[in-house]
């Protein structure tokens, strides 16, 4: 199959993965120094996908120094044992809490059929990541591949305990991971995507992280680049901090999960504008309205405060 490769900088490429033939869905990205790096690999059934687009922009498996995910999750990770078999002296960069879920990642395969069903079932069982070849990030730590093409890792926790962001610091753009929600552009709105033990309060403080880089760009693994990155960032937290009114609300009248996702829609001009798509999208229609209201409603329910 034709896989789509875009030219997103003059050092950087985007490769639409296509898992289950879904376009703008995950996102994969190369970066082109010296040597070269990249960022997200998306899940194992779509390393088929994601090698076809190393081969279209002729990029020698040899040559990647570098496979940085943001969490470990399927749809980001996922396919990081296959993909490694494939680029003999690439190491993993992951979060000190993610890199033993890629050496041994069956208790993470287990959760996800727990947790997503036919979607993990979809993203392909993850291959196991030989510890030699994993790198535990530290906050601040920088990657170089040469030709002033550098990647700064950024601690940015809340979706996951275990989550990552990278500032490239040529292009002054952030590769988001899921710190900054699900990126519609032909909508050109944001939706949260705060799956089950997502913290509100550790997701706001990540964001005001990214707000004081001044990035110009945002770089989305759901999907692609967006302009007016701080403004994108701001917004994106205000309407975490709305979402979490709405579900305090509604739990605090025993209404139910999807009496509490339909005050979302009608309370969220951005969900409104991309509510059909959403709706008939194979694997937002399953999540954004369900498991990441869930989110929402398991850390209201811990009683913690909202914060402001």
């Amino acid at each position: 199959m034709e896989v789509h490769v875009t030219k997103v900088e003059e050092h950087l490429y985007l490769i639409d993965v296509e898992t289950a033939g879904i376009k703008n869905f995950i996102a994969s990205y190369v970066l082109k120094g010296k040597q070269a790096a990249m960022i997200e690999t998306g899940p194992t059934s779509s390393i088929p996908n994601l090698l076809s687009g190393l081969r279209e922009l002729n990029l020698k498996p040899e040559d990647v120094a570098y496979v940085a995910v943001s969490h470990i999750h399927l749809d980001h990770g996922g396919g990081v044992g296959t993909l490694l078999k494939h680029l003999p002296n690439a190491k993993v960069i992951v979060h000190s809490r993610g890199g033993p879920h890629l050496a041994n990642p069956e208790k993470l395969w287990q959760r996800s059929l727990e947790a997503l069903g036919s979607i993990a079932e979809m993203y392909g069982k993850p291959e196991a990541v030989s510890e030699e070849r994993i790198i535990e990030a530290r906050d601040g730590m920088t990657l170089d591949v040469g030709n002033n093409v550098r990647l700064k890792v950024l601690e940015t926790l809340g979706h996951a305990s275990h989550h990552l962001s990278y500032y490239e610091t040529l292009s002054e753009g952030v590769f988001t991971g899921d710190a900054a929600g699900v990126y519609l552009s032909e909508f050109d709105v944001t939706v949260p995507t705060t799956p089950s033990l997502f913290r509100l309060d550790i997701m706001l403080a990540s964001l005001d992280k990214l707000i004081s880089l001044k990035p110009k760009h945002l770089y989305y693994s759901h999907f692609g680049k967006a302009h007016n990155a701080v403004g994108k960032l701001q917004t994106y937290a205000q309407q975490l901090k709305l979402w979490a009114e709405v579900v305090k609300r509604g739990m605090e009248n025993k209404e139910s999960l999807e009496a509490i996702s339909k005050r979302i829609v009608e309370s969220d001009r951005m969900i409104q504008k991309a509510e059909e798509y959403i709706k008939a999208h194979p694997v937002w229609s399953k999540t954004i309205l369900n498991e990441s209201v869930q989110g929402f409603i398991d850390f209201v329910g811990k009683s913690r405060e909202i914060p402001t």
